[in-house]
């Protein structure tokens, strides 16, 4: 496999078909904001505006700005979907709704935790891209409710009653190391390092099992750690893993710790021999530990996220280790990625295969795809490839 081929196609991919998609497609230039629910030829289907979404965009155009040069351009359309999102997306409490509708009214309460994880990225990186002070305020802001939060992230949104077993989620504390990084990145800030290592440690010394293979999504918090008596219990969602383990590698690089390096790729080839389709090939959306059925109807669905964490996780470890066997299975992640979710006629990357792989739907952006997976793997696997 020809590195240097690769980054040129990853980077080609990025810069001349993903990112002028959403440049002229997603920005509302009436209200504010981004539409994010765009079909195969950017045509705008529903006009809600997810918080997650948003502010992934902000996210992804600031750190792109930054990499070119700070990029005007760029740098402005993050600033104009930070006005929006500022303006109208903040709840008295000072957490973010989960969704607005197109003028900016909120639609969805703020119950979901993330909301606050992706204002804090949007806004750090803007920091990065501007230096300008409102940004690290709101950054910090947003990061210290998220940490706040995490033991009680829905508050007074909670449905769950009293007979619901209360569990630690995994994705919380993977996004905590990773916006921990963000913050020493983008705002020089050391304030979260101690919670991004304990997040670190609760993440590769309590979800996962190392008799058992896998990551498991969520962990009993006292007592024995895994519920295999339930569908809960026994979620599984490898591309989840995947991302989660390259925060860890990320994590370990900056801190230098070499034995989380060789935990963190041990983990990454446990995800891979549980989590692939061995008959169709790709990675499975959801699975349960012992193979039972899953609560999920779209378990065997191929999505295009997790293929897009396998291949940053593969070349990430291939970089650290110099192990082959992460440049032989990213070579085989990148033929079936590439081959399944790219559309050939249109510019973006289909999101939902079936099994077989083959797309069950025509939409390139929605409720849970944006400007974010696709390029941030894209720009990442290049960059990785650039340092090897």
């Amino acid at each position: 496999m020809d590195l240097n081929t690769v980054k040129k196609r990853y980077e080609q991919e990025l810069y001349e078909k993903v990112i002028p998609f959403w440049e002229e497609h997603c920005i509302d230039k009436e209200y504010g904001g981004y539409f994010t629910s765009l079909d195969r030829d950017g045509s705008v289907y529903d006009t809600e505006k997810y918080m997650w979404m948003q502010w992934r965009i902000v996210y992804m155009f600031a750190k792109f700005a930054v990499a070119n040069g700070g990029k005007k351009e760029w740098i402005d359309i993050a600033k104009k979907g930070y006005d929006f999102l500022y303006a109208h997306g903040k709840s008295p409490d000072g957490t973010y709704y989960f969704a607005l509708n197109r003028q900016g009214v909120p639609s969805v309460a703020p119950y979901n935790i993330f909301s606050d994880c992706f204002a804090a990225m949007g806004a750090a990186a803007l920091f990065k891209a501007t230096g300008e002070e409102k940004y690290r305020d709101e950054a910090n802001s947003a990061m210290r409710s998220y940490v706040s939060r995490m033991d009680n992230p829905k508050g007074r949104w909670e449905k769950g009653m009293s007979g619901k077993a209360k569990r630690l989620s995994h994705g919380q504390f993977m996004m905590l190391a990773n916006l921990a990084y963000e913050m020493r990145t983008c705002l020089g800030s050391n304030e979260f390092d101690s919670s991004a290592q304990d997040a670190v440690e609760a993440v590769v010394g309590r979800f996962w099992n190392p008799e058992m293979r896998i990551l498991f999504e969520n962990i009993n918090p006292e007592g024995p750690a895994f519920d295999l008596n339930s569908c809960e219990g026994r979620m599984v969602n490898p591309g989840h893993g995947l991302e989660s383990m390259w925060f860890m590698l990320q994590h370990a690089e900056q801190t230098g710790d070499k034995e989380l390096i060789a935990k963190a790729a041990d983990i990454i080839k446990g995800i891979f021999e549980f989590g692939t389709d061995r008959e169709f090939g790709g990675i499975y959306y959801f699975m349960d530990a012992l193979r039972k059925p899953h609560l999920e109807l779209q378990w065997d669905m191929k999505l295009w996220w997790p293929h897009c964490e396998a291949l940053i996780a593969c070349i990430f470890a291939y970089r650290l280790t110099k192990e082959q066997w992460f440049l032989d299975k990213f070579e085989e992640i990148d033929k079936w990625t590439w081959d399944h979710f790219r559309d050939p006629e249109d510019p973006e990357w289909y999101a939902y295969l079936n099994r077989r792989g083959e797309p069950t739907h025509t939409l390139k952006g929605g409720k849970w795809k944006t400007f974010f997976h696709l390029p941030r793997c894209l720009f990442t696997v290049a960059d990785q490839i650039a340092k090897i």
